[in-house]
């Protein structure tokens, strides 16, 4: 009888934004900007199942849409200035906004693609 080693309960919501390991909590998923590590090297989960896919460009891409058009619609509304000003706030708040984000991202998908067990589909022949 082989009996697995059991790991407690983990918030996976906090795990996956700050790229931490969703079984054990304690280890590197991501590392650098965006690599998925090959293993946690706390616990030993293999992660070639981490495919985020084109999700976590989706997601950022939505919430950065809806926080730059706020402010735009806010500075054009209170200020009524330029276009060049509008880009000037514009460029750079969608850049740090979309490099800020990516990464918790994709670490959220990961984890709650494991958390689910979600594999692509097989097709049999």
């Amino acid at each position: 009888m082989s009996q697995e080693h059991v790991y407690p309960p983990v918030s996976l919501y906090v795990d996956g934004i700050l790229g931490r390991c969703p079984r054990c909590g304690k280890g590197h998923m991501i590392r650098g900007l965006l690599t998925v590590a090959p293993t946690c090297e706390v616990c030993g989960l293999d992660f070639s199942f981490a495919d985020a896919g084109d999700g976590p460009a989706i997601m950022v891409m939505t919430i950065v849409g809806f926080v730059a058009i706020a402010v735009l619609w806010y500075v054009e509304v209170t200020y009524q200035p330029s276009y060049w000003v509008h880009a000037a706030i514009l460029v750079p708040l969608s850049a740090i906004l979309c490099v800020g984000l990516l990464r918790p991202m994709k670490g959220l998908l990961i984890a709650l693609q494991y958390f689910n067990k979600a594999e692509e589909s097989r097709h049999q022949s």
